[in-house]
C-alpha cells in the first residue's frame, strides 16, 4: 500500500514538474531530463512512468484515485445511473476542487499547446470506452447494445463542460455542483430551462 503510494506520487510529481516547466517555456523547450531533475528523479525512473515529455503532460493526475468499473458494479441495482455514476466520481471532484491551481494550470498547458490534442483526446476515448464497459456489465446489456456508449458519451461531455464552467471562475460554486446541474439537465431529457428575458 505505501510503495503504491509513493508510486502515485512520484508519477504526479513527474506531471506537476512537466506542466510548470511547459507553461513557463513551451512544450518545445522543455526535455525530458529537465522534468526529471525538477520532479527530483533521474532520467530513467521518468521513462519507467512516461514513454515521452508529452506523455507526462496529459497523464492523468488522478490515475488510481477511484476505480469507476468497480464502484458501478457495486452501487444498488435500483439506483439511478447518473447517481451511481456521481456517488463513484465524488472523490475525483473533491480531489480536483482541492487542487484548483494544478488542474487550472493542466487546462492552460494544454489550450497553449495544441499538438497536445490528439494525445489527450486518445486518452479520454480510451477512459470513456472502459466506462462504457462498466455501464454494459451493470446493466446486463450485449456488446453491440448502444445504450453504454451513448451513456459515456453524454456523461463525459457533462463532466467535461461542468470542469470548463468551473475553471471559468465566473461561478463561485463547488465542482460537485457544477457536475450535478449538468447531469440534471440530462436526467430532465435535455429540456431546455425558460428563455431569459430581453426586456429592459
Amino acid at each position: 500500500m505505501l510503495r503504491e503510494a509513493k508510486r502515485r506520487q512520484t508519477r504526479l510529481d513527474l506531471i506537476t514538474a512537466a506542466l510548470r516547466l511547459v507553461d513557463e517555456r513551451g512544450a518545445d523547450h522543455v526535455t525530458v531530463d529537465e522534468i526529471a531533475t525538477a520532479a527530483g528523479v533521474s532520467q530513467r525512473t521518468f521513462f519507467n512512468y512516461f514513454a515521452t515529455k508529452e506523455d507526462a503532460l496529459v497523464g492523468d493526475p488522478l490515475e488510481g484515485c477511484t476505480d469507476l468499473r468497480a464502484q458501478l458494479l457495486a452501487a444498488p441495482a435500483d439506483q439511478q445511473l447518473l447517481d451511481a455514476l456521481f456517488d463513484a466520481l465524488a472523490p475525483v471532484f473533491q480531489q480536483i476542487q482541492q487542487d484548483r491551481e494544478h488542474w487550472l494550470l493542466r487546462m492552460r498547458v494544454i489550450g497553449n499547446n495544441p499538438q497536445l490534442l490528439p494525445l489527450l483526446i486518445a486518452a479520454a476515448a480510451t477512459a470513456e470506452q472502459q466506462f462504457a464497459e462498466a455501464v454494459a456489465e451493470r446493466a446486463g446489456l450485449a456488446a453491440g447494445d448502444p445504450f453504454p456508449q451513448v451513456a459515456a458519451a453524454v456523461t463525459n461531455a457533462a463532466v467535461r463542460v461542468a470542469v470548463i464552467r468551473w475553471a471559468a471562475g465566473e461561478d463561485a460554486r463547488p465542482l460537485s455542483e457544477h457536475v450535478r446541474e449538468a447531469f440534471g439537465t440530462i436526467a430532465a431529457g435535455l429540456v431546455p430551462p425558460p428563455p431569459v428575458s430581453r426586456n429592459a
